[in-house]
């Protein structure tokens, strides 16, 4: 899946998996070595995440329904826990780094499967 900032046209990230079941959800980036540029996972639902079993830093962003950013996490480092956003419904965690400056809270990102 390939994620679009819809106001710039800029590809935010061009690998991303969805993680839509429990066990994909829960599982999550724990123990995973790294997590290359340009690569990210969707969780859906999701509006919460921790990063405990992680070796290094992500970037998050928590959506709505209508794919509204709410919340934008940058360089989130492991072992921590962010708060519950409760209008989010999913959330994207790429590497530390790769949100863009211009991508703020109330842009919109778009989903396009490959």
């Amino acid at each position: 899946m390939i994620v679009l900032h819809q106001r710039t046209k800029q590809v935010i990230a061009h690998n991303v998996v969805k993680a839509e079941s429990m066990g994909l959800r829960i599982k999550g980036l724990m123990f995973s070595k790294d997590l290359k540029q340009g690569h990210g996972l969707l969780l859906n639902p999701c509006n919460s995440i921790h990063t405990f079993f992680m070796n290094y830093s992500i970037d998050v962003i928590f959506f709505s329904s209508k794919n509204s950013v709410i919340k934008i996490l940058r360089g989130l480092k492991p072992w921590k826990l962010t708060w519950i956003y409760f209008k989010a419904v999913k959330t994207l965690e790429l590497p530390g780094g790769s949100i863009p400056l211009d991508v703020v809270e109330g842009d919109q990102l778009e989903f396009q499967d490959v």
